[in-house]
């Protein structure tokens, strides 16, 4: 892959910036329509023992179960959308098709504009603070 390119299963561009929720965040990097597939992220498959095992007791955690036996560790993937914040009012929904971890606009995105996704159920076990900011936050992740 030349530099600039991207893989064909990221099929908008998206940048990584400093986020105002949380680090740094995936950004729309061009235009993106409402219910189209995004892109997805990709990394090393391990047990999901090994998953919990490794996000114990970390703030930061690019995991994510793809099924009852089997996780993603996205920690060393070089997919921008493994930056994608939480958010309790989301622009983005996460799908597992496949094995594959996808992520689709729920609305139209515009170019700026952080991608987030509500992560629902997390290894934080509500002991992590939201800070979304949205109307209907939640407070916890």
């Amino acid at each position: 892959m030349t530099p600039g390119e991207r893989p064909a299963y990221q099929k908008f561009e998206v940048a990584v910036h400093k986020s105002g929720i949380d680090g740094f965040g995936a950004f729309a990097g061009e235009p993106i329509p409402a219910h189209r597939k995004i892109g997805e992220i990709r990394g090393e498959a391990i047990s999901v023992a090994e998953a919990r095992a490794r996000a114990s007791g970390r703030q930061r955690i690019m995991i994510v179960e793809i099924s009852a036996r089997k996780a993603i560790d996205a920690s060393q993937s070089s997919d921008p959308m493994r930056f994608t914040n939480h958010c309790c009012s989301p622009n983005t929904r996460l799908t597992i098709q496949g094995g594959r971890i996808e992520f689709y606009a729920l609305r139209a995105i515009v170019p700026g504009e952080e991608i987030t996704v509500n992560y629902g159920e997390t290894h934080h076990e509500g002991t992590l603070a939201c800070r979304c900011g949205a109307a209907n936050c939640i407070g916890w992740l």
